[in-house]
């Protein structure tokens, strides 16, 4: 489980029928929110990468989650003006555990999307 984060867990009872269910309970993991899954990349960025994080850029459901995209700091400068800025594209699963991510670009602040 996604530390820092309490889910909601709900147990069902096992099928009387099956053995293989006997000493078992089925546990069921509420799939995160959108708000829940673009605060969980950006945690996820900060500590992987020991970088200060600007914010959310972009969110998508995905078959396996969410990807979340992350703008982060990658060079302070002066004046912050000139800082660095890199995008990262966060992969999680429902219930927010990291399945991967990757710097998608760098640019300086201000050089976003062009068009």
């Amino acid at each position: 489980m996604t530390q820092g984060r309490d889910r909601e867990r709900r147990r069902g009872p096992a099928e009387p029928d099956d053995d293989r269910y006997d000493d078992e309970e089925e546990e069921y993991v509420e799939p995160l929110s959108a708000v829940e899954a673009a605060r969980e990349g950006l945690r996820v960025i900060a500590a992987l990468t020991d970088r200060d994080v600007q914010g959310t850029t972009s969110l998508e459901a995905t078959s396996d989650g969410w990807r979340v995209g992350v703008e982060v700091i990658e060079d302070h400068r002066v004046p912050a003006s000139t800082d660095l800025l890199g995008l990262y594209e966060v992969d999680l699963d429902v219930e927010g555990e990291l399945l991967g991510y990757r710097r998608v670009r760098r640019y300086p602040r201000g050089k976003g999307e062009v068009g």
